[in-house]
């Protein structure tokens, strides 16, 4: 018994071509129009609106890329099966517009990377001065707390060592040491005790307000470290295969449309 070759159905490769091309050019237009409104309306001074468009931007860049690589599958099976005639011009020719406009989308995510770097430098200055002004700020509200808190304990202080019973009734309490006893007919003695403590306690103060800092100085740090390497490789990796798909495609047009 021999066996019937098989048959192929001439719809399916049409089929698939405009499938291809209808799902290649709806991603790549709306890619495009997505990209139109994320830069409307523009405004370039503000450093906070760079950093989210250039990073909305890479991350929505795969879509067109996909996009162009399905139109040009199904051109390429639109012209794989002679449904398709070989084109002289290139103007006419949609694969020409694909190849550049994936040339100038390469140029495009080369140029967001130094665009993205200098805004993560812009913003991360500011964050750091922001961090600094805040830390300064808490230094001199320390001070401010600490002499008013001095003014008081000295005048409440002074009140106790008057009065034997009430003194002797903090003291048991352990509202106050009870070394404060040897300043009752000392009042240099008893400001300058008062003072020692209070600078420890600053001490203690301006070592977590520099802790806090320097927490907050990291962390604004590795996010713009974080930020800066992920939007510049995925940039970088973008640009690149854009340039292939073009430059390449450009190329090999140039070459068939003078060989036609």
């Amino acid at each position: 018994m021999t066996s019937e070759p098989a048959v192929t159905s001439p719809v399916v490769s049409p089929l698939a071509a405009i499938a291809l091309k209808v799902a290649g050019g709806v991603a790549i237009l709306s890619a495009l129009l997505d990209f139109v409104i994320l830069l409307i309306p523009p405004n370039l001074t503000n450093v906070q609106w760079q950093l989210a468009t250039t990073t909305q931007m890479v991350d929505r860049g795969v879509v067109p890329l996909v996009g162009m690589a399905l139109l040009l599958a199904g051109l390429w099976v639109d012209s794989s099966v002679g449904r398709v005639a070989q084109r002289k011009s290139l103007a006419t020719d949609l694969r020409f517009w694909v190849c550049g406009l994936a040339s100038f989308l390469s140029l495009v995510y080369l140029l967001l990377i130094l665009l993205h770097l200098s805004a993560v430098r812009l913003s991360s200055q500011t964050a750091l001065k922001q961090v600094g002004d805040e830390a300064g700020q808490a230094a001199t509200e320390l001070q401010q707390r600490l002499s008013a808190e001095l003014s008081q304990q000295q005048t409440q202080l002074g009140a106790l060592l008057q009065n034997e019973e009430l003194l002797a009734q903090a003291i048991q309490s352990g509202q106050i040491p009870k070394e404060i006893e040897q300043y009752r007919d000392n009042p240099a003695g008893l400001t300058q005790f008062l003072e020692q403590r209070a600078s420890q306690a600053k001490q203690q103060i301006e070592t977590e307000i520099g802790t806090r800092r320097a927490a907050a100085e990291s962390r604004v740090k590795t996010e713009a470290t974080k930020s800066s390497i992920r939007v510049s490789l995925i940039s970088l990796l973008l640009a690149a295969g854009y340039g292939l798909i073009g430059w390449l495609g450009l190329r090999r047009l140039l070459v068939l449309t003078r060989s036609a």
